[in-house]
């Protein structure tokens, strides 16, 4: 048995397919399942049933792919460890980040974490919500960056900053005279929201209480697949749209004449780091959590948890 077999059980275990899985390892399909197989012979034990489609963990496969990730766990940290030792930081950090927050975020911090760390990799996937804490128990990214609070059991949350929440809106809306709105000035049937999937659509709706006000399906008549979709309707289109503040630090002079904060408390979203019960990488992930809030304006940095919209 050695670290390699284990490696490579866990990458069929994760992708239920030996061909992605040989790709994932980098290397080939015969080579993959010719150690797989070895490694089923030296046990006694079939890991897999390659019968089915996907391919599935038999029974006692099961147990011994928990077994496995244990074991693969355990010589990550060993390995980070010895680099620790070393006073070095290197390795790769593989990142799930949803969409609202990805264009805006990413830019602040990459070049500066690449230049201080370049010996670090960092792999980075824009991805849901849902879809990233199931990547995240999976063991196929190893940091998440996205808006809590989640309450999902195993996943430890750490709070990175409060973003507030603001109106974009048309220069034909009643609201745009207003010098502060309310969540009560927006008219549910001139709001623009995201499509489902995205939690900052729940946000809105929660913000706004759409569900409790209007008659159910009406607010949903619009609905566009990003940030920037949204505020190009508003521009041309008339209506109202939220913004999360990390979106509004580029638009021009012009752009932010349509900004309008929500009056006190404002609404916030809470953007934390997080992470899987068992992970390792804890200096990789403590790196880049000092990067990112380092890199942040003062203005969002100073932010309160006041008035967190919860998802």
């Amino acid at each position: 048995m050695t670290i390699t077999q284990l490696e490579y059980i866990v990458a069929v275990d994760m992708h239920r397919h030996f061909g992605k899985a040989a790709e994932h390892c980098f290397v080939s399909q015969p080579t993959l399942s010719a150690q797989i197989q070895k490694l089923e012979e030296e046990l006694g034990v079939k890991i897999f049933d390659r019968s089915k489609q996907p391919i599935m963990p038999t029974e006692p496969g099961e147990q011994l792919l928990e077994q496995a990730r244990k074991i693969l766990s355990e010589c990550a940290v060993f390995t980070e460890m010895v680099d620790s030792k070393k006073n070095i930081l290197t390795g790769e950090l593989k990142i799930g980040v949803i969409p609202t927050l990805a264009p805006y975020l990413l830019p602040l911090f990459i070049q500066s974490f690449a230049q201080k760390f370049p010996l670090v990799k960092l792999v980075i996937n824009e991805l849901t919500t849902d879809l990233l804490i199931t990547r995240l128990r999976e063991g196929r990214i190893d940091v998440g960056l996205l808006i809590t609070p989640l309450n999902e059991k195993g996943i430890k949350e750490d709070v990175l900053f409060y973003e507030e929440m603001v109106a974009y809106i048309s220069r034909n809306n009643a609201a745009y005279k207003k010098t502060y709105v309310l969540p009560t000035d927006i008219d549910p049937e001139k709001l623009w929201l995201l499509e489902e999937g995205h939690c900052f659509r729940s946000q809105i709706v929660n913000l706004c209480e759409l569900r409790r006000n209007t008659k159910e399906g009406s607010h949903f008549e619009y609905e566009a697949g990003s940030l920037e979709t949204l505020r190009r309707m508003v521009e041309i289109n008339d209506g109202i749209t939220i913004l999360p503040e990390l979106a509004t630090l580029d638009l021009t002079e012009k752009q932010l004449s349509c900004i309008r904060h929500f009056s006190q408390p404002k609404p916030v979203r809470e953007v934390s780091i997080v992470t899987h019960r068992d992970f390792v990488k804890k200096r990789l992930v403590e790196a880049l959590k000092v990067s990112i809030i380092a890199s942040l304006p003062e203005k969002v940095k100073n932010n309160l948890k006041e008035n967190v919209v919860p998802i």
